[in-house]
């Protein structure tokens, strides 16, 4: 039993001591071997390996790719001095870990904060040198090249690799987005009043070659309507003409009877004649003369 007991306590102590000197790092970390403090290996491939127990710690850094990503739009300044706001984000992750770790003692915040400083720097750099409409659209993707390969140099110093720089968004001030708008409306407003005025000069055109076309076309109605009467008139006095010619004792009879027609139309004419006033001639006697 005293066997057993010292064979349990044996295997006991190898256990503590095995789970105290070995350690594992998987394909997503790289890790750091301390000795008192100071660094003594460096283990960048998944495996199993030992350590001296007590003696040695081990810390772990993730080496998979980490983001860097805005909390609030930075401000810069164009070419043109006009302020744009800019949001953006940074793919990095570390390959150094030795460097990293003496350049930051290890601190992930302590990186990003000097990654975002140099891409604030290469920013302020890159968009002084262009337009609104470059950094909008025009040079977009030059400028997220440049910023990647310059802050990826400047992070190599400090075991860390920058594999990309993106701009996802280019806006205007609120102060010089509403100024914007306003100067819209207003070029908007005065383009429609330049159509209305032109829409106003043209129906006026339109309506005053209406007005002259429609008296155009009274003038020559009248004129034809002249022209038919005239010729009606002309016809007529032709008739009487031929009519007189054939009998110029009827045709008297006939004028005589349309006058007394006319003037004897109402019966409150008066008319104040002779009785033998050629007028009378056919009233006193229908015959014709010598008859």
């Amino acid at each position: 039993m005293k066997n057993i007991g010292n064979i349990v306590i044996v295997v006991l102590v190898a256990v503590i001591l095995a789970s105290l000197s070995l350690f594992t790092v998987d394909q997503r970390q790289a890790a750091l071997v301390f000795q008192l403090g100071e660094i003594v290996s460096v283990k960048k491939e998944p495996g199993l390996y030992f350590k001296i127990p007590l003696l040695q710690n081990v810390r772990y850094f993730d080496t998979r790719i980490l983001t860097l990503d805005a909390s609030t739009p930075e401000r810069f300044i164009t070419s043109e001095k006009k302020n744009v706001l800019v949001d953006y984000f940074v793919k990095w992750r570390i390959v150094d870990v030795q460097r990293f770790y003496v350049s930051f003692n290890g601190d992930e915040a302590r990186a990003m904060n000097r990654l975002a400083q140099t891409v604030n720097d290469g920013m302020r750099a890159e968009f002084g040198k262009r337009t609104v409409h470059d950094v909008v659209s025009g040079e977009r993707d030059t400028i997220m090249e440049v910023l990647r390969k310059n802050a990826d140099v400047d992070a190599r110093r400090f075991g860390v690799q920058v594999t990309d720089v993106r701009i996802k968004r280019v806006d205007l001030p609120t102060e010089v987005s509403e100024a914007v708008y306003r100067r819209m409306e207003a070029e908007r407003k005065r383009v429609a009043n330049e159509l209305r005025s032109t829409g106003a000069a043209e129906a006026e055109k339109i309506r005053a070659d209406a007005d002259r076309q429609r008296e155009v076309i009274i003038a020559e109605a009248y004129r034809e309507a002249q022209r038919i009467k005239g010729e009606g008139d002309a016809r007529a006095a032709a008739i009487y003409a031929e009519a007189f010619g054939r009998n110029p004792e009827f045709y008297a009879f006939y004028r005589s009877m349309e006058s007394y027609r006319s003037s004897f139309r109402s019966k409150n004419d008066v008319l104040v004649l002779q009785p033998n006033s050629e007028f009378f001639r056919y009233m006193r006697s229908p015959r014709p003369a010598g008859k």
